[in-house]
């Protein structure tokens, strides 16, 4: 969900081009990147559509009603179904009957970059059902539209630098109150 983050430039999008998703891909499957090949234009879009389609879901889930959080899958029921088509490509193993004779029927090939983006949809339909779903927050800091999972009793924010932008706003904000 958090490869659309935003700074002072504005809001950013790590997934625009095939080498950005194969290298993205690399690094949170700890793949190697070469034997996931190039993915297509179109692996990209299924890519972006698994990423809008869960911070349509994160956001529901936190009741995220920041702008900036907005994704552009319409609803949640787009995004479920969205959610369950990256899932369907997972491989799995099935079973047929040759004769009287039970077989293991091994799954069709799929793409690396789709049976990566599966797992990652199998891991996320985890998160946001699981028991760790009551931790998933919404970072408020100014301009930031993050998703994370409270570790901590007193986190409130995505990272330190979130936290630090807050605090140091109310301190500006505090001497600006008593100058008045």
């Amino acid at each position: 969900m958090n490869t659309i983050w935003a700074d002072t430039g504005g809001v950013h999008d790590d997934l625009t081009t095939p080498a950005a998703l194969r290298d993205w891909i690399a690094v949170v499957s700890e793949q190697d990147a070469h034997a996931l090949g190039d993915p297509s234009r179109r692996e990209v879009a299924e890519a972006r559509l698994l990423r809008d389609a869960l911070r349509r879901l994160a956001a529901f889930c936190t009741h995220d009603d920041r702008p900036a959080a907005q994704s552009p899958v319409d609803g949640v029921q787009d995004a479920i179904t969205a959610v369950n088509d990256a899932v369907s490509h997972r491989p799995h193993a099935q079973l047929s009957l040759r004769g009287d004779q039970l077989q293991r029927k091994n799954p069709t090939h799929t793409s690396p970059i789709r049976t990566a983006l599966a797992e990652l949809a199998h891991d996320a339909i985890d998160l946001l059902t699981g028991p760790t779903s009551e931790k998933l927050r919404a970072c408020h800091a100014p301009g930031c539209v993050l998703y994370f999972v409270k570790t901590h009793p007193r986190r409130e924010w995505c990272s330190d630098a979130c936290g630090n932008r807050v605090r140091a706003a109310r301190h500006y904000q505090r001497i600006r109150t008593q100058k008045r």
